[in-house]
C-alpha cells in the first residue's frame, strides 16, 4: 500500500494539479485532486502520465542493434536483414534469449513503456528440435519481464510455412515452425508460465498470411476465442505481391474478407494499404500497430497515418526490431513521417490543438485495446503504471499541461525520471532498479555471441 502525490498529473478526464494517487495491490485505489501531500504520502517530483502499452517487440532482436548497418553485395532490404538475423539467431540459446530480453525490457521501462506484447516466435532449438517444455523460450520471455518488472502480454505465434500458399519453411525458419496440434501444446505450457507473472496475459499471433496457411487461420481463431490476435500484414511490397500472386487480394484486403475482424486483432505495420482498405481496417474495430523506428530501419515504407485516422482507425505503437527503444522518438517518427510525405506540419490530431497530446491518448488507447489492458489509464481501479518526466529538464522548462507533452515527444531525449508498475517503482532518477545486473549479463551474453556469428 502506498500514497503518491505528484503536483500535476494527466489523469483520464484531462490535467490536474496537486493529485494524490493511493495504490492498493497493485491498483489505484482512491484519487484526490487539489489536495496538499499529506505526511504518510510520497512526494513525488516532476509530471506524471499514464504508463504506454508497447504493442509490438521481438525481445531477441536488440541484440543485433547496430549490426546490419554495412552495405551488403546488393541493394538492402527488409529480405537481406532477415537473412542475417536468421543467422544471428541460430547460435542463441534459452539463456540468451532470457538475457537480451531483460535488457531489452529495462530499456522500455526507461522510455515510459509500461506493458510489452512480446510477439514471440522463437520456440524451437538450433536444429528446430522442440525443447522437453515445449513453451522453455516463452518461460525465459515470462522470466525477463518478471526480474525487470514490466507488464507482459504473451503473443505466441503460429508460424508454419515460409510463404503464402503453405509453402515449405526455409532452414532458417526452423525455430519457429509448428503444426496446429503442437501450437496447441505450446500455448497450454505458456499459459502455465503465465499463470505465475501477476497481471499478465496470453494471446495468439498467426504470423502472417505468408506462415499460416488459409485454413489454419480461422482454425486458430476459432480455437482462442479470447484475448488479442496478433498478425503481420503488408508490411513490405513484396510480400503484397506474393499475396496477390496467391490469393488475387492484398493483405489486407484478404483479411477484411475472410476473417471477422474485430477489436481483438492488432494489425501489424500495415504499410502497404489501398484506400478500400484503410477504410475497411478503420470500420473493424482492430488496431494497425505501427513500429516507426523499426519501419525507418527496415525501409518499409509509410503508413497511412492521416488518412487512416481520418477514417476512425485505430493505433497504437511498438519497438518490433529494438534497434533503438524510445518511446518519444516512436510518436516523433511516425508524425514525422506523414509531414515528409505530405510536406505540411502537424498531421495527427486535426481539429486538436497539440499534436502531442493526441498522438499519446490515441496510442496509449489503441496499445490498451491492443494487449487486453481495459482502460489503462489513471482512474480507479487500474493498474498503477505511472510515468514520471522530469519537468526541470531543459526541454520542458516552463511547458504546462499539453505543451509538456508537445516537448517530451518532438523537442526532448529521454526526460522519464521514474516509472512504477502495478505501484512498484522499477525506474527510480532515470534509471532502472536492476540495470547493473541486467548490463553485466547482457554483455557477456552478448560478446560471446558475436565471438560465433
Amino acid at each position: 500500500m502506498s500514497d503518491l502525490h505528484f503536483s500535476k498529473v494527466l489523469l483520464d478526464d484531462g490535467w490536474s494539479n496537486d493529485v494524490l494517487l493511493s495504490v492498493r495491490d497493485g491498483s489505484i485505489a482512491a484519487i484526490a485532486t487539489g489536495v496538499p501531500a499529506p505526511a504518510s504520502a510520497t512526494e513525488m517530483r516532476g509530471v506524471a502520465l499514464p504508463g504506454m502499452p508497447n504493442v509490438h517487440s521481438h525481445a531477441f532482436q536488440r541484440a543485433m542493434a547496430g549490426l546490419t548497418e554495412v552495405h551488403g553485395p546488393k541493394d538492402d532490404n527488409f529480405w537481406t536483414w532477415r537473412e542475417v538475423m536468421y543467422g544471428f539467431l541460430a547460435q542463441m540459446t534459452p539463456d540468451d534469449i532470457e538475457a537480451v530480453a531483460a535488457l531489452a525490457y529495462v530499456e522500455m521501462l526507461e522510455a515510459g513503456f509500461t506493458t510489452v506484447g512480446e510477439f514471440h516466435y522463437v520456440h524451437n532449438a538450433p536444429d528446430g528440435a522442440r525443447y522437453a517444455d515445449p513453451a522453455e523460450t516463452a518461460a525465459r520471455i515470462v522470466a525477463a519481464a518478471a526480474a525487470t518488472g514490466i507488464g507482459l502480454t504473451l503473443l505466441s505465434c503460429f508460424y508454419a510455412h515460409g510463404g503464402c500458399g503453405g509453402q515449405a519453411p526455409n532452414p532458417g525458419q526452423v525455430r519457429f515452425v509448428s503444426d496446429l496440434d503442437g501450437f496447441a501444446a505450446l500455448m497450454e505450457a505458456s499459459s502455465a508460465h503465465i499463470g505465475r507473472l501477476p497481471g499478465a496475459r496470453l494471446g495468439i499471433a498467426p504470423h502472417s498470411l505468408r506462415a499460416v496457411a488459409a485454413d489454419e487461420l480461422p482454425a486458430l481463431v476459432h480455437s482462442y476465442a479470447a484475448g488479442p490476435i496478433h498478425l503481420h500484414a503488408a508490411e513490405q511490397v513484396r510480400e503484397v505481391e506474393e499475396c496477390l500472386a496467391w490469393s488475387g487480394k492484398r493483405p489486407v484486403q484478404w483479411l477484411l474478407e475472410n476473417v471477422q475482424l474485430d477489436q481483438r486483432w492488432c494489425l501489424i505495420h500495415c504499410t502497404h494499404m489501398t484506400s478500400q482498405e484503410v477504410a475497411g481496417l478503420a470500420r473493424s474495430g482492430a488496431v494497425a500497430g505501427l513500429c516507426p523506428m523499426t519501419e525507418s530501419n527496415l525501409a518499409d515504407g509509410i503508413f497511412a497515418g492521416v488518412e487512416y485516422e481520418g477514417a476512425g482507425g485505430r493505433f497504437a505503437v511498438g519497438t518490433d526490431s529494438n534497434v533503438r527503444i524510445s518511446l518519444n522518438e516512436e510518436l516523433r517518427t511516425l508524425e514525422y513521417s506523414q509531414r515528409l510525405r505530405d510536406r505540411k506540419r502537424n498531421r495527427f490530431g486535426a481539429g486538436r490543438s497539440s499534436t502531442g497530446r493526441s498522438m499519446f491518448e490515441a496510442a496509449r488507447k489503441g496499445g490498451a485495446q491492443a494487449l487486453a489492458l481495459g482502460k489503462a489509464g489513471l482512474s480507479v481501479g487500474q493498474s498503477a503504471d505511472i510515468v514520471v518526466l522530469d519537468d526541470a529538464d531543459p526541454s520542458l522548462i516552463g511547458r504546462d499541461g499539453d505543451a509538456l507533452l508537445d516537448a517530451w515527444i518532438f523537442a526532448a531525449g529521454n526526460v522519464v525520471r521514474d516509472v512504477f508498475v502495478r505501484g512498484l517503482h522499477v525506474v527510480v532518477d532515470r534509471r532502472h532498479v536492476q540495470r547493473d545486473a541486467v548490463n553485466r549479463r547482457y554483455a557477456a551474453t552478448l560478446r560471446r555471441l558475436l565471438q560465433q556469428v
